[in-house]
């Protein structure tokens, strides 16, 4: 987890930061619905690479916006939820979700 020096000072460039990328974004839509596994997120999220997405899952578990639950199983079976600083991140998600709907509803 940053530090609040290593953060921007601006409060926005701060949430730009933490979740500003395309796959972070989508992470966090798929979380919100439930726990997800690893091979299932990088089925849903089409496009994403095996690297891109074990990459912003890690970050997001530094920044704790996710948690990592590791179940003692043989397999072990991992799973991805979001932290509760991760679901007061919802009204941000709902908002981008109604933005878009109502520019959809703008276009021809």
């Amino acid at each position: 987890m940053l530090t609040k020096e290593e953060l921007p000072a601006c409060p926005v460039a701060t949430t730009v930061q933490l979740i500003g990328s395309k796959w972070k974004l989508l992470i966090l839509r798929n979380l919100r619905m439930r726990p997800w596994r690893f091979n299932e997120l990088r089925r849903d999220l089409e496009g994403v690479s095996q690297k891109v997405l074990t990459d912003s899952l890690r970050a997001m578990e530094d920044d704790g916006i996710i948690t990592r639950t590791v179940y003692p199983e043989v397999p072990p079976r991992v799973e991805y939820a979001l932290s509760p600083l991760g679901e007061s991140m919802g009204p941000i998600l709902d908002a981008m979700a109604k933005w878009g709907e109502e520019y959809k509803k703008q276009l021809p």
